[in-house]
């Protein structure tokens, strides 16, 4: 049965539960006002979730449609359509995409809750969307700037060194220096470096910090 709520908002807890007729609680799901999806939400009824999902090569859209009259499972990746299920008996189970450069591994899984309302789960290479954020939240730094009338998202991956600008990863070229290491790369016509120092504590372990233009640019927290 088609949702009869308010659409499907963008959630980053991992998991939303829905009732067939109405959303049910904090997680029932809305778009942002300011936000507008690239299809009409008339012809997604069964909408009943979205997630946003923070990888190195951008922050991707993954939407659910689930109708709990027919069984219809459709998986929408950035607005293109992953997978289709018209029909399927069975309303619990799970759906396995790739999300990405990377391809990474991503699963959602339907649970019944209790009558007729669903829970819906969204994991990450097996891991809860919320486990595996704070997981790499302590592997990758990640910085925005604004370089010539345009936005750019720079992303190290510290266990590889990868460095990721507007979903390509980059050439770079490393430099031991007298306080640490140096990774070299340009964006445009403007020379960058990923500065690596160690914090001296053990707890901090390596501090890394981006320069562009010589100016250091303040990192974020996704």
């Amino acid at each position: 049965m088609p949702l009869s709520g308010s659409p499907a908002r963008r959630l980053r807890s991992g998991h939303t539960t829905v009732l067939p007729t109405m959303a049910s609680g904090d997680d029932s799901p809305i778009f942002e006002d300011d936000e507008s999806p690239p299809y009409s939400l008339e012809k997604m009824t069964d909408l009943v979730a979205v997630w946003d999902v923070a990888l190195s090569d951008g922050v991707h859209k993954i939407e659910f449609e689930h109708g709990t009259t027919s069984g219809k499972r459709v998986v929408y990746v950035d607005g293109k359509e992953e997978i289709r299920k018209e029909w399927m008996f069975k309303l619990v189970g799970k759906e396995t995409f790739c999300v990405g450069a990377a391809k990474t591994k991503a699963t959602i899984n339907i649970d019944a809750v209790s009558g007729f309302a669903y829970e819906y789960t969204l994991e990450i290479n097996g891991k809860s969307l919320k486990k595996y954020m704070e997981n790499r939240s302590k592997t990758t730094n990640t910085w925005v700037l604004h370089l010539d009338g345009e936005d750019f998202r720079v992303v190290l991956e510290k266990d590889t060194m990868d460095v990721w600008c507007n979903g390509k990863r980059m050439e770079t070229a490393g430099e031991f220096v007298e306080d640490g290491t140096e990774t070299h790369f340009s964006v445009g016509n403007h020379d960058c470096y990923i500065k690596a120092v160690s914090s001296g504590k053990r707890k901090e372990g390596i501090i890394h910090s981006l320069i562009v233009d010589n100016r250091e640019i303040p990192e974020i927290l996704e």
